[in-house]
């Protein structure tokens, strides 16, 4: 292995599952919830895309970089429409990789591009303010439960 394989294979430590939010149908408001279970088409109870597209996370750390970049002093998760607030381990590190949470494991598959409703949801300049920050996109591969606090760990061959 070179050493540039080994040193994308190395985290600093594992991250942690800070937020869990369901969308219950189409256009409406995020719950946030302590617990879920994933199944093969996302989380149970969420109005989600199945495949690629089945649940969407984002980093935890990007959400004060969001809420500067929108002129705003903090965004709350449900405002951002992402189901998984992750903390602790670099999301963009794992693309086309798996992560482990709790029993469940994903593989992040592409980035979750922001829509034209952030413009309303963070105020003039919110979708550009998303852009680069919008979180990603995952697959289920192994179905299971997920509670908030759960370690999350890279699964680097998922």
């Amino acid at each position: 292995m070179s050493d540039l394989a080994r040193l994308r294979e190395t985290f600093a430590g594992a991250g942690r599952l800070d937020w869990i939010g369901l969308r219950p149908e189409r256009k409406a408001g995020l719950e946030a919830v302590r617990s879920g279970r994933v199944g093969p088409a996302g989380l149970e109870g969420d109005h989600a895309r199945s495949g690629k597209r089945a649940v969407t996370l984002i980093q935890a750390e990007h959400l004060p970089v969001i809420a500067a970049l929108a002129g705003l002093e903090a965004v709350e998760p449900e405002t951002l429409r992402r189901n998984l607030v992750i903390s602790g381990i670099n999301l963009t590190a794992l693309r086309e990789h798996g992560l482990r949470i709790g029993e469940v494991v994903l593989r992040i598959t592409a980035p979750c591009a922001p829509c034209s409703r952030m413009e309303v949801a963070l105020g003039r300049g919110g979708y550009n303010a998303m852009r680069g920050h919008g979180g990603w996109c995952a697959e289920v591969v192994a179905p299971g439960e997920i509670v908030v606090g759960d370690v999350v760990t890279a699964d680097l061959h998922p």
